[in-house]
């Protein structure tokens, strides 16, 4: 007989929670797809740039990225953002594909949902894989320009215990973003 440890068990409890952000996705879809013209319509496109801070292997380090994203259906957007981390040792660099919901609705505040995958690369370690979830607001500023506050829980997927300290991590969000 198999038993499932601490870890294990949280995994499959955030996979599941991942699943059920996908779930309400796709339930969400149809009253998306009414949604008309606008910030976050079909077409466009999205810049975003990424300004702050971290804590690493106990080190402080500064954090510089930016992204992008296609509305590929009325407040569904996939994007690619990049990060490199800098100012300590090791080195660290992070790529993440990304899939968020805009409930798009009258007014300027407008609650998010996401999903992403992001590969860091540290120097002189192994490949981190993670796999999150996303949720929050943004905030009109204009047709072409929004804030965004949220909270992502990420699952480090090969996390190992002897080289870092937690393999679940939840973190507030600030964002800009410019669309086209």
């Amino acid at each position: 007989m198999t038993t499932m440890n601490g870890k294990t068990l949280s995994t499959i409890a955030f996979m599941l929670g991942m699943l059920g952000v996908v779930f309400m996705m796709l339930m969400l879809l149809p009253a998306l797809l009414h949604a008309g013209s606008g910030t976050f319509s079909a077409g466009n496109a999205r810049l975003s740039i990424v300004f702050g801070g971290a804590v690493a292997f106990d080190r402080n380090y500064s954090i510089l990225g930016m992204g992008g994203g296609y509305f590929i259906a009325d407040g569904i957007e996939v994007g690619l953002d990049a990060e490199a981390w800098s100012g300590n040792s090791p080195r660290i660099e992070q790529v993440s594909p990304q899939a968020r919901v805009v409930l798009w609705r009258d007014g300027s505040v407008q609650p998010y949902a996401g999903i992403f995958y992001r590969r860091t690369l540290i120097d002189g370690y192994r490949d981190l894989d993670t796999a999150g979830a996303r949720a929050g607001v943004y905030f009109l500023s204009g047709r072409n320009a929004y804030f965004g506050a949220g909270l992502a829980e990420e699952v480090h997927l090969n996390c190992d215990r002897t080289v870092y300290t937690y393999c679940m991590e939840t973190y507030p969000e600030l964002l800009f973003a410019v669309i086209f």
